[in-house]
C-alpha cells in the first residue's frame, strides 16, 4: 500500500478569499515504511502573505518571488499523488487550498486523483478525546522528536506527521493480510512440518525484555490505557521467544 503524508503552508487562512499555497511537502510510505521518495516545492503565490501567516511559517515574500507557480508543478504533483492514500493533519484546510489551486489550474479536485484521504486530526480526536491534538501535542504524547520545529515548514511537518501516524496506527500491520488476494494469503500460510527440526527456546535478554516493555508502554499510552494485557495476570511474567 502506498501512502503520501502531505502538508502545505499558505499566505493566509482562506482559499476562497484569495489566499494561496506557498509550500507543499510530501513524504512517501510504502508498506508503512519511509521510502525517501519525497517531494517538496516552494511556490510563488503571486500575492503577499498575511503578517500572522509570516509569523507561523517565516517564509518571506521576497524569497518566493523567483519560485515556480503552482501551475508549473501541478502535473508532477498529481502524478506523484495518483492512486495513493493521502494522509493530512486537519485535512479540510489543506484539501480546500489544494482544490482551489487545482481549480485555477483547470484540474479535477484532489479526491478524483488520489485513492483516499485520511485526516489524522479526526483520528487523534477519536483516540484522545478532550485532549489537545495539534501536531506538536501529538509529537509530545507519542514520543516523536519535534525539537527542530521552531517554525512551521511543509516538509518537516510532513516528516513529523509520518512518524506520528505510524505511532498512532501501530498494530494494524497484522490486519493488512486481510486485504491480500486469496492466492497470496495461501502462499503465506503454507504449512511447514517443524517436527523434523530441533528448535531451541531462546529466552529474551534483559535488554530485549526492556525494549519489549517500552513498546508495550507506548502502545498502552497511545490507546489511553485501554490495552488488555496490562490487566492480565501473565503481564508480569517473563518473556520468551520460540
Amino acid at each position: 500500500m502506498r501512502q503520501i503524508v502531505l502538508d502545505t503552508e499558505t499566505t493566509g487562512l482562506s482559499a476562497e478569499a484569495g489566499d494561496r499555497i506557498i509550500e507543499i511537502g510530501c513524504v512517501e510510505l510504502v508498506a508503512r515504511k519511509l521510502t525517501g521518495h519525497n517531494k517538496h516545492w516552494y511556490l510563488n503565490p503571486e500575492r503577499d502573505s498575511h503578517e500572522d501567516a509570516l509569523k507561523v511559517h517565516g517564509i518571506s515574500n521576497e524569497f518566493l518571488k523567483d519560485k515556480p507557480k503552482f501551475a508549473a508543478v501541478v502535473d508532477e504533483l498529481l502524478d506523484y499523488l495518483h492512486g495513493a492514500e493521502v494522509i493530512i493533519h486537519n485535512a479540510a484546510f489543506d484539501v480546500g487550498f489544494l482544490n482551489k489551486e487545482l481549480e485555477l489550474a483547470g484540474r479535477p479536485p484532489l479526491r478524483k486523483v488520489v485513492g483516499s484521504i485520511t485526516d489524522t486530526l479526526a483520528m487523534a480526536k477519536e483516540m484522545f478525546p478532550g485532549k489537545r491534538n495539534s501536531l506538536d501535542a501529538l509529537c509530545d504524547r507519542l514520543g516523536v522528536d519535534n525539537s527542530g520545529r521552531t517554525l512551521h515548514g511543509a516538509l518537516l511537518d510532513a516528516e513529523l506527521l509520518a512518524d506520528v501516524y505510524i505511532n498512532m496506527t501501530r498494530g494494524q500491520e497484522a490486519l493488512a493480510i486481510d486485504a491480500l488476494p486469496t492466492d497470496t494469503v495461501s502462499a503465506i500460510q503454507t504449512r511447514v512440518d517443524l517436527r523434523q527440526f530441533t528448535l531451541p527456546v531462546l529466552t529474551a535478554s534483559d535488554q530485549e525484555a526492556a525494549a519489549h516493555e517500552e513498546v508495550l508502554a507506548q502502545l498502552d499510552k497511545a490507546s489511553g490505557g485501554k490495552t488488555l494485557w496490562r490487566s492480565l495476570p501473565s503481564a508480569a511474567g517473563g518473556i520468551s521467544v520460540a
